[in-house]
């Protein structure tokens, strides 16, 4: 398993573990996908404390504190909804110095935990007091309450303010071949790493590919109808018939750390099968990619 460095001196492995879609009434299940996953040298688990309104986060920290000793990772969670924990619902967007110093509170002792390896901002408007939420974070990270923070956004006035005044280590985005629209973005990210969530878009860059496309694209997606989703998927398949492979080898050329979620074991293996298929694109390889897909563009929250 390849790793990536962030600028606040520990390592993502390149395939991660997206903990929200684990399966929170079958503990033993999780367990068997947590652990298969830290087998395989998965070290980053990506999470939220608003995931089922607080239980992914308890799911999560429950089963790596049995494994703490005996493996070397990371976790990761975001802030910024907040929500009511025992009527299990949001109540409002949220990103002031106040509740964030409180609710990390909350995703530490949901955790097991004494510091959070990666914090990120769980959203985020260009109305925000900004410099407020990066004050905060920054106070987190100087108390030793985090080590480092990050933002998971698409809006682009959003994350050109956080690259210019804060010093995130992360920035989290939707992000595969059909999903280009970061490609604008990673252009100019210098030191800051993307962690590239919804590799396989809901199974549509998978070997389900054409029956999650009449499943859930019927009436496409972005700047596709259906049929050019068709066709689209087609193309990709003559590049290369392991679609999920396809996505990696795309993503690791963007230099991406790829936040995978998975619900069981087997679709956990899986994509563990297509990331040891996935090689290094040449150029012309990847252009070959670029050039059977639509480049997009963020069209909302530019300026």
């Amino acid at each position: 398993m390849r790793n990536l460095k962030i600028k606040d001196g520990f390592s993502l492995s390149e395939l991660s573990l997206g903990c929200m879609n684990l399966p929170l009434d079958n503990k033993v299940e999780a367990e068997k996908i947590i652990e298969s996953a830290l087998n395989a040298g998965i070290t980053y688990f990506d999470t939220a404390d608003l995931y089922q309104f607080g239980e992914n986060e308890k799911l999560v920290g429950e089963i790596l504190s049995k494994y703490r000793s005996q493996y070397d990772f990371t976790l990761g969670t975001k802030v910024g909804n907040q929500f009511d924990e025992k009527k299990q619902e949001k109540i409002a967007w949220n990103p002031t110095a106040s509740y964030i110093k409180e609710a990390v509170k909350d995703s530490l002792h949901r955790l097991r935990v004494d510091q959070i390896d990666l914090y990120q901002l769980h959203g985020g408007t260009i109305e925000d007091d900004k410099d407020e939420t990066i004050s905060a974070f920054e106070d987190l990270k100087q108390d030793g309450i985090i080590k480092s923070y990050g933002i998971s956004s698409i809006r682009m006035n959003v994350i050109d303010y956080y690259k210019q005044h804060s010093s995130i280590a992360t920035l989290m985005m939707q992000f595969n071949p059909i999903d280009n629209r970061p490609l604008e973005v990673v252009e100019d990210l210098n030191d800051i790493q993307v962690l590239a969530r919804g590799p396989v878009m809901k199974g549509l860059l998978s070997e389900k590919s054409l029956k999650v496309l009449d499943e859930k694209f019927d009436d496409g997606v972005l700047d596709y109808s259906n049929e050019q989703l068709k066709e689209t998927i087609e193309s990709l398949l003559s590049i290369n018939t392991d679609l999920t492979a396809l996505s990696y080898e795309f993503l690791r050329k963007n230099d991406a750390v790829i936040v995978n979620g998975v619900s069981s074991v087997e679709q956990l293996n899986s994509n563990l099968k297509s990331y040891d298929k996935a090689g290094d694109l040449t150029d012309e390889e990847y252009s070959r990619i670029l050039n059977a897909v639509k480049t997009l563009q963020y069209g909302e929250h530019r300026i």
